[in-house]
């Protein structure tokens, strides 16, 4: 939908409140509204599980608040990830209600693109600030860092350095033949090589 002003938005969004099976994207007065599929969010899921696999590994915080809507009346914009988390930052939003721009935004944004968007959701996630982003599409994990402009794709994380990118979609694919816990384990297990040194 095209020339939606920033108060039709948001009486849109408290109209229809957060019980919703369809997430949004809003550009300087585009608004998409989106249903997910089966085949978007089961990788959406596993990818989830792999951040939180990796996390127990490191032994570390991260909050996960998935389709968490971002957004700023500044920029007219706002978006709700397939999935966000917040990992370098986790400490100083725990238990915050999340108010940007006051709060940093996710450092980790996860987006499983079966079907094609209409809105250019990374220039949002560029202008929000979020320096990290993942893409998984065509069985395969894109990584992305931010850089002036907006992103740039990268062969390393910038949360997890060390995760092995290239080999991700790999353990995506093969839940269909193991199941997913399997596969989480399976990834669980590679980090673990991975950090002791075993590559």
């Amino acid at each position: 939908m095209r020339g939606v002003s920033w108060p039709t938005y948001k009486t849109l969004m408290v109209e229809v409140g957060g019980d919703r099976a369809w997430r949004i994207a809003y550009d300087q007065g585009i608004l998409e509204l989106r249903m997910p599929l089966e085949e978007h969010e089961e990788p959406k899921g596993l990818l989830e599980s792999f951040v939180e696999a990796i996390a127990d590994e490191l032994e570390i915080e991260v909050r996960k608040l998935g389709s968490l809507t971002l957004e700023r009346e500044d920029l007219a914009r706002a978006v709700e990830p397939d999935s966000c988390f917040y990992i370098q930052n986790e400490a100083a939003v725990r238990g915050r209600k999340i108010n940007l721009p006051a709060d940093p935004p996710p450092d980790l944004v996860i987006e499983s693109d079966y079907t094609s968007s209409s809105v250019n959701k990374q220039s949002i996630y560029a202008a929000l600030g979020v320096p990290e982003l993942w893409r998984y599409t065509h069985q395969t994990l894109l990584v992305y860092s931010r850089v002036a402009g907006g992103y740039e794709q990268c062969d390393s994380s910038l949360a997890f350095p060390f995760l092995p990118i290239t080999e991700v979609g790999y353990f995506i694919e093969q839940s269909r033949t193991w199941g997913q816990r399997s596969a989480v384990r399976q990834v669980r297990q590679r980090i673990r090589e991975i950090l002791d040194g075993d590559n």
